[in-house]
């Protein structure tokens, strides 16, 4: 059994969400609810464990606290943000962003007989 790619995209308000969450959704990865706050954004990290944070705007605070929280996640950001490991000036590129992004594959297995 694999485990698909899971993305979790995050924006300031509702309208900007909406519009990263259409410019992320690719068939090969999963996306969550998506969030518009950093606490909302911290307990989907929790619940779902996303290999990928998409932020747009200024989450710096988000970021920090997501690599304390999950120190292999993968961060691309719409526009400069220091912390982000990939940077995209449009939300067209996205989508090529994630695809650069490991698998997080592999069978899941057993405890050893």
């Amino acid at each position: 059994m694999c485990r698909a790619l899971l993305v979790l995209c995050v924006a300031r308000d509702p309208d900007r969400l909406r519009a990263l969450r259409r410019a992320t959704a690719g068939a090969e990865w999963e996306l969550t609810k998506g969030a518009t706050s950093t606490e909302e954004a911290l307990r989907q990290l929790e619940e779902r464990s996303p290999h990928v944070l998409v932020v747009e705007g200024d989450l710096g605070d988000l970021v920090a606290a997501a690599r304390s929280a999950r120190p292999g996640l993968r961060v691309i950001s719409v526009g400069p943000l220091p912390a982000a490991d990939a940077e995209v000036r449009v939300l067209d590129e996205i989508r090529g962003a994630v695809r650069t992004t490991p698998s997080p594959g592999g069978p899941v297995r057993g405890p050893a007989p």
